[in-house]
């Protein structure tokens, strides 16, 4: 797919006549932090075309160790006190120049961080996805993927939500609004816009709709290969943020606000293509349950199934995720594959050239650089050891006995991870170093807080 040709998207050529012209006075240039947030600086067009286009720029290294309050963690061998918490060399991306219609006057660029000898740093979020990619070309395949996102809406400012410590806050609407149209009316001003500015600003968006929750939605946009998907979620989840604080109302992706409503998923759709990215490689003519697929098709969901719980953390970082998997959420609980099913983990779909694999493991907090990454190496792995997926599943998977189920906490997830063989293979062993701890300092930043059920709880009655 040639990005250019992609509404909003600019090349450097094309950025520099918007600033020519006056359409761009501001270039936001960034790159995601290990959750997946856009960090960077605002430029001035003068000294971004004159300097950082051509040169790059530099940040400070402790980003990849902060936590999400930006404190930075010890026990990092990337970045730490002891060396000082120099510099990294931020590149931009050519092919991720974006106009951000959302923002006044403004481009967002998009970029790679690499080391003193200009490779990408492997801890990085997009260098790891770019490293499977390569891992993937290197086999002769290329592949392309869509994040369908959920997420709630709420009456409340971001910072009124966090004066009262996110208690009693208004969803935009008081019942389940799953495709209702009535209800949606009434957040048009954040999703009308979101549609508007995302699809001006290379994110094509194909449609909105209400989901299953009060004041939950989704908006969902075209497929693209995987790092233009990845950017393209990452971007997505920053007009919406943007656009919400502008309107006076918040919106949040966490993968479950509250116990007694619905989580928010990140559905992943991902086919394999040949490496010029014109051929699908997933139609075969091999009956595999009601879909004629490939070996590779087959294979590629063997691995993909067989390595979730050696990635876990990467498709459900935070502790919260893990409030999502319960029976009858629409989220997964058992790992099994089925047709257009959506109980089921893994959820076949299309056919011929839109055969695709949907998972519906992650949640709406995935980084979506390492989700797609977690994806690629296992069904990479699956093809190269030819790894069979299970019988297709029909039926209820929640009511299913003997299936294997995801990890069921956040400790368990990382336990396996650490523990994953397949994981230092896939991903190099310093770069699994780092996420565990990454990982453990979240963890255990979790151990250590007194909550409000506890209170709510102990307080009067112990």
């Amino acid at each position: 797919m040639n990005q250019s040709a992609v509404r909003g998207m600019l090349t450097l050529a094309q950025l520099k006549e918007k600033i020519e012209s006056g359409e761009v006075e501001t270039v936001v240039t960034v790159f995601p932090d290990l959750y997946g947030r856009l960090v960077g600086k605002r430029i001035t067009t003068d000294f971004f075309m004159e300097s950082v286009a051509g040169t790059g720029m530099h940040a400070c290294d402790y980003l990849f160790t902060v936590d999400m309050d930006m404190e930075p963690i010890p026990g990092y061998r990337f970045a730490n006190w002891e060396t000082g918490y120099g510099d990294f060399h931020c590149v931009p991306d050519p092919d991720a120049m974006r106009m951000a219609t959302w923002l006044d006057k403004s481009a967002l660029v998009m970029c790679d961080i690499v080391d003193e000898n200009h490779k990408l740093v492997p801890e990085s979020p997009r260098g790891i996805l770019k490293n499977q990619l390569a891992a993937a070309e290197a086999m002769g395949y290329s592949a392309k993927g869509a994040s369908e996102l959920e997420y709630f809406i709420f009456k409340d400012s971001y910072t009124e939500a966090r004066k009262r410590a996110y208690h009693d806050l208004e969803t935009m609407s008081g019942y389940i609004e799953d495709y209702h149209i009535f209800q949606g009316r009434r957040e048009e001003p954040l999703n009308a816009a979101a549609r508007k500015h995302l699809s001006n600003s290379g994110v094509p968006v194909e449609f909105s709709k209400g989901e299953w929750g009060p004041g939950q939605h989704e908006l969902n946009i075209r497929y693209a290969p995987l790092l233009q998907m990845a950017d393209r979620h990452t971007v997505y989840k920053q007009c919406f943020k943007d656009l919400a604080d502008e309107l006076g109302w918040s919106v949040t992706f966490m993968a479950k606000f509250h116990e007694k409503l619905a989580g928010s998923s990140c559905h992943m759709h991902v086919s394999l293509w040949d490496k010029d990215g014109n051929k699908p490689i997933f139609p075969g003519d091999k009956q595999i349950g009601p879909v004629m697929g490939s070996d590779q098709f087959r294979w590629f969901l063997g691995g993909w199934m067989k390595h979730v719980s050696d990635l876990m953390p990467f498709y459900a970082p935070t502790v919260n995720s893990y409030k999502r998997y319960k029976a009858g959420s629409w989220a997964p609980t058992g790992i099994a594959w089925s047709y257009d099913n959506r109980t089921a983990g893994f959820r076949v779909v299309g056919s011929g050239p839109s055969l695709r694999i949907e998972s519906r493991v992650a949640g709406a907090d995935v980084n979506p650089y390492l989700g797609y990454a977690a994806v690629l190496a296992s069904g990479l792995d699956g093809i190269e050891n030819r790894i069979e997926p299970p019988p297709i599943f029909q039926g209820d998977v929640y009511t299913a006995a003997n299936l294997p189920h995801v990890p069921k906490t956040f400790g368990r997830a990382v336990d396996c991870f650490e523990k994953s063989e397949f994981a230092r293979k896939a991903f190099g062993e310093a770069v699994v170093e780092h996420y565990l701890h990454f990982f453990k300092t979240e963890l255990h930043a979790y151990e250590n807080a007194v909550t409000d059920w506890e209170r709510k709880r102990y307080f009067e009655q112990i």
